[in-house]
């Protein structure tokens, strides 16, 4: 018997559901790191025009996927177009590949938690603690499971009272979270060892003002890179999220407007972060502490800050650690629901017994990956140059090398295959506007997919 699909309750809901999913640990450790990195307002400059044009066009295209055909990826391309029904197969291993890895970090943020409430922040401020609790046998293994576990348990209870309850509630204390740690980094003050004093109005400057010093063509297209890179990754595409939320979106939901929501939310998000991270590095550690990014800028070198903060620092440390767990439970769940989803409609499973296998497959590969900092530890280098474990090569090929095929072969099947009208089609259904309809189209059929092409060049090593 076929099942009725499950339907965010309103338009709100699944607003704070797609921005849930995008806000996530890349806003908090990877945006802030590249911002400083290429020339602050350059960056942020780069990832606004790109948001309202690549991002917009990307998310769009998902969204109305999803809607018009109600189905996940694994199934809604082959109704679009049989021939590339293999796009929905890559699109569901991304996430499978993802929420494992995801779920380990996700318990390192919820011992950080632990550690910082029971007064223990001066230990993880120290430069073994963090190696120390990776490379531990069992306890990451613990925190892990506690997290997939919470993951799976909003999953469990279905789209409008697990989801759309979580988004509802979170989000908004998520947002006021971060706006309170980033005004409260904008009044920090240090005077180092040499005497030299930094302020945290001293880092806002050098996050949003443009450095286009030495700047050349080459270094531009390098920033350019990095922002759509970021951006790419940010907003939740080519993972069959966005697909899966679209068709949980009633047909009355004005689309167009709910893009221009999610796109808003994450970049503000995503500039909230710079701002309450950017200030406090560069006003404790200068220059050299803006040079970190990934687990070491969030578990290594904010703990030495919130150290340096003294009593105040404990406190900011739990609030900061809170926010993060909360943005990470949120982008968890919509990635587990993606392949949940992916389950149901192919396999006809009910929504109980797909997300406890879901949740089996990601504890048996989540556990590799503990592992892989131990027991199966090795070092490879991967054809961007990074050296990494498990946890590394399961992230190389998920968002490095699937995610960008995947989302180049959608904007080939919507741009030229069954043609951009099918998209703008359901977005301006029951007479709704569309005001970036030319843009759109344009975005689709020639900049975007170009765009991606080399984004996929760059992570095999072959440009810049």
């Amino acid at each position: 018997m076929e099942q009725k699909r499950s339907s965010f309750t309103g338009s709100i809901g699944f607003v704070l559901a797609a921005a849930g999913s995008a806000v996530g640990l890349g806003n908090i450790w990877r945006f802030p790191y590249l911002a400083a990195k290429d020339g602050g307002g350059v960056f942020l400059l780069c990832y606004l025009l790109l948001a309202l044009t690549f991002g917009f066009a990307l998310l769009t295209t998902e969204i109305a996927i999803g809607r018009k055909t109600g189905q996940s990826p694994l199934t809604a391309y082959g109704m679009l177009h049989k021939k590339f029904n293999w796009i929905g197969v890559f699109a569901c291993i991304v996430p499978v590949l993802i929420l494992p890895y995801y779920s380990v970090i996700g318990g390192w943020i919820l011992k950080y938690v632990s550690v910082f409430l029971t007064g223990g922040a001066a230990d993880a401020a120290q430069d073994s603690y963090f190696t120390g609790l990776i490379t531990a046998q069992w306890e990451p293994i613990i925190w892990f499971v506690i997290y997939l576990l919470l993951t799976t348990f909003v999953v469990y209870k279905g789209v409008d009272k697990g989801i759309e309850r979580l988004s509802t509630v979170l989000m908004p204390i998520l947002l006021v979270l971060i706006i309170g740690i980033a005004v409260f980094s904008l009044t920090l003050s240090h005077t180092d060892d040499a005497g030299v004093t930094r302020t945290g109005l001293q880092g806002l400057g050098r996050y949003v003002i443009p450095n286009f010093k030495g700047m050349s063509i080459k270094t531009f297209v390098t920033i350019l890179m990095d922002a759509m890179g970021q951006l790419f990754y940010s907003i939740s595409v080519a993972m069959g999220i966005m697909i899966t939320y679209g068709s949980y979106v009633k047909k009355e939901t004005n689309l167009s407007k709910s893009v221009n929501q999610i796109e808003l939310f994450d970049t503000i998000v995503a500039f909230l972060a710079g701002l309450m991270i950017i200030p406090a590095v560069f006003t404790f550690q200068g220059e050299a502490g803006l040079a970190n990014s990934g687990p070491g800028l969030m578990f290594k070198a904010l703990p030495k800050i919130f150290s340096e903060m003294g009593g105040l620092g404990t406190a900011i440390g739990i609030v900061f650690f809170v926010m993060v767990a909360f943005a990470a439970l949120t982008s968890s769940v919509s990635i587990m629901e993606a392949v949940v989803s992916c389950f149901m409609d192919k396999f006809k499973l009910e929504r109980k017994k797909a997300t406890i296998v879901v949740c089996l497959i990601a504890l048996i590969l989540g556990l590799a990956v503990c592992l892989g900092y131990n027991v199966i530890y090795f070092d490879l280098t991967l054809p961007n140059g990074t050296v990494g474990q498990v946890l590394d090569v399961m992230d190389y090929l998920s968002n490095y090398i699937l995610m960008p095929i995947v989302a180049i072969a959608t904007c080939i099947l919507i741009g030229w295959v069954v043609k951009p009208k099918t998209v703008l089609d359901e977005v301006t259904l029951g007479g709704v506007k569309f005001g970036r309809q030319k843009l759109y189209v344009v975005m689709v059929k020639y900049v975007t997919p170009v765009m991606l092409f080399f984004l996929l060049l760059q992570s095999l090593g072959l440009f810049l």
